[in-house]
């Protein structure tokens, strides 16, 4: 799996181009430098290639996660716990086609700080597609197949996860180039106090702040408001696709199973018969190994699910994506209707004139108007405040233009990447199912062969 998907990662590398300061502020690899200085800039360029040429983290570096290990400690709580970290290992991809095998450089991680990792280039990348986790706890899987998060077989399976994780973003031009996933790779000490040092959790939106954008917008971007619909029916048509296939693997191990009913049967039969002895035994012994090889069956099965699983979580980020424009476009909305406010009370208080009704209208009113020196006094504010305003509006259009150009590159590089793995992954479980159909085909067959022989 990990070949696989490494080499459709870097069929669709693409090259996201920032280009005011502000937004690399949040995502440069010099801005990640200057959050932690022990890295020279010198030592980024060299070890993660961030030369601007679009080039990837994963054709200079072999990422895996190759085991996962149980362990016991105490929490933040001082209470005992039971924990799963992952070891990963990366190697220089030079010194290997160099011909040398160099020991790999490696370190230990848990699932919290690939969390962390996530939640930072979330805030931090905001325009682009974050790869999502592995699920942390099992679901739409066969009732045979545990769900606890401890065991070993989900494990396994999240482990598998986790270095796929690790490979979309060594993928990504824009992501790969990142100081903190760097270190992430090669820093295990004091890595989590790099990452809260980078300031990243001020940076985040309330999800208050991103509901009240989601309703109160008045001119949302047509194509976000339809790829916020297409995400929502992705989950729904994925999420309904994985419920069938665990009702189908369930029903599946009930009917091998029962095929070892028939290996009994037989055997029992055989027994009790001179001349069809041999060929009832034999025919039994088909059915007992055909029952006994659902369960690698439906485990194989299981890693497919997980593919699809990838992009039930994958539409989760696509809906972040455009819960921050929403965001963007009603903090524009709300500073241009500052800057109509203000431009209405400069001709109003020029003129003499309240054309609306409004407070300060019923004060002049009771108590008399202002003095030519108080409205020139008003008058000068307000046209400070008009300047700053229309430079805020200035900024803010051209933050939400720029965050729609790169979101969008993104968002196409992520169709393109989406349509190629989900072509993979249903063709590869047709082609599963159709080699369970002929060992099926294969094992009455082979009874066949038996019965004929009696």
């Amino acid at each position: 799996m990990r070949r696989r998907l490494s080499q459709v990662q870097q069929t669709h590398d693409t090259t996201i181009y920032v280009s005011e300061p502000r937004m690399a502020d949040s995502g440069s690899e010099e801005a990640a430098v200057i959050e932690n200085p022990e890295v020279a800039p010198e030592e980024v360029q060299q070890d993660i290639g961030g030369t601007g040429d679009g080039s990837s983290l994963l054709k200079k570096m072999e990422i895996s996660v190759s085991e996962a290990e149980k362990r016991t400690g105490k929490n933040t709580m001082n209470m005992q716990e039971t924990y799963t970290v992952y070891l990963i290992e990366t190697r220089s991809v030079e010194a290997l086609n160099e011909g040398q095998s160099p020991a790999p450089d490696t370190l230990w991680r848990r699932y919290s700080e690939f969390e962390l990792l996530r939640n930072y280039l979330l805030v931090t990348y905001s325009y682009i597609v974050v790869p999502p986790l592995p699920e942390k706890r099992a679901e739409f899987v066969w009732h045979k197949l545990s769900a606890d998060n401890m065991d070993p077989d989900f494990v396994e399976r999240r482990r598998i996860g986790l270095e796929n994780f690790l490979l979309r973003i060594s993928a990504h031009s824009v992501l790969s180039k990142d100081n903190i996933f760097y270190l992430f790779l090669t820093q295990e000490n004091g890595w989590k106090d790099v990452v809260y040092d980078t300031g990243f959790q001020a940076k985040a939106d309330s999800r208050l702040k991103a509901l009240n954008a989601t309703f109160r917008v008045k001119n949302p971007e047509k194509r976000f408001t339809e790829l916020k619909h297409y995400s929502d029916e992705l989950q729904s048509v994925i999420s309904h696709l994985l419920r069938v296939r665990a009702r189908v693997a369930d029903r599946l191990y009930g009917v091998y199973k029962v095929h070892g009913n028939y290996g009994r049967v037989f055997s029992e039969w055989s027994a009790i018969e001179k001349e069809m002895g041999d060929g009832l035994q034999s025919a039994g012994h088909h059915m007992d190994a055909y029952a006994a090889s659902v369960d690698d069956i439906l485990e194989e099965e299981e890693h497919y699910a997980d593919q699809l699983k990838e992009y039930l979580f994958y539409s989760e980020a696509l809906r972040t994506v455009c819960r921050k424009h929403e965001l963007l476009q009603y903090e524009l909305e709300v500073t241009a209707l500052d800057l109509v406010s203000k431009k209405q009370q400069r001709e109003e208080l020029a003129t003499g004139t309240v054309r609306t009704f409004s407070l300060k209208g019923m004060t002049s009113k009771l108590f008399g108007q202002e003095t030519p020196e108080q409205r020139e006094a008003k008058l000068k504010v307000l046209e400070e405040q008009i300047t700053e305003g229309e430079e805020f509006v200035k900024s803010k259009t051209l933050e939400c233009e720029e965050y729609v150009q790169n979101s969008w590159i993104d968002i196409e590089r992520f169709k393109e990447q989406k349509n190629q793995d989900l072509k993979e992954a249903l063709i590869s479980y047709a082609v599963m199912q159709i080699s369970m159909c002929k060992k099926g085909i294969q094992v009455w067959t082979n009874a066949k062969e038996c019965f004929s022989k009696m």
